[in-house]
């Protein structure tokens, strides 16, 4: 069991944008599946990307979140989902005036846990990000388009 607001090993992860709690770990799946928690979500998000070997799915429990899932431009409120299939681009960022909070899974589980224990603080500028991300089996398409300048 992992409480409420609790990361499974007691620490949350950082992002700059947000903070993550490990609840899933691929170690208790077989690698089949890792379930993060992504709270206090602000606008920014991560940059264009796509998982060459992962399924990922969100659930917002908070906030206003929009997403672009290949060349879809979506809007989730709590309660909705979005399946964001391998090898399709997609990005997200929270624009409600209180910050978003989702449920995450992908799957298979791949080198995202590893992804996100490197990646917890570390702020790359665009041209190192493009064999970052190969490193986890991921690929960089660009910048999101919901960042400000």
């Amino acid at each position: 069991m992992v409480g409420a607001g609790a990361d499974r090993f007691g620490h949350p992860h950082a992002m700059g944008f947000s903070s993550l709690l490990f609840k899933v770990m691929p170690s208790e799946t077989g690698g089949g599946l890792f379930v993060i928690e992504h709270k206090n979500l602000t606008p920014g998000g991560p940059a264009l990307h796509l998982h060459l070997h992962q399924d990922e799915w969100f659930y917002v429990m908070e906030g206003r979140v929009v997403f672009q899932v290949g060349d879809r431009r979506l809007e989730l409120h709590p309660g909705e989902s979005v399946l964001a299939p391998r090898q399709v681009p997609h990005t997200f960022s929270s624009v409600g005036e209180t910050p978003g909070h989702m449920l995450i899974a992908f799957t298979p589980a791949g080198k995202m846990e590893q992804y996100f224990r490197d990646t917890a603080d570390a702020h790359l500028p665009a041209p190192d990000q493009a064999a970052y991300f190969s490193h986890y089996d991921m690929e960089y398409v660009g910048p999101s388009p919901f960042w400000k300048s």
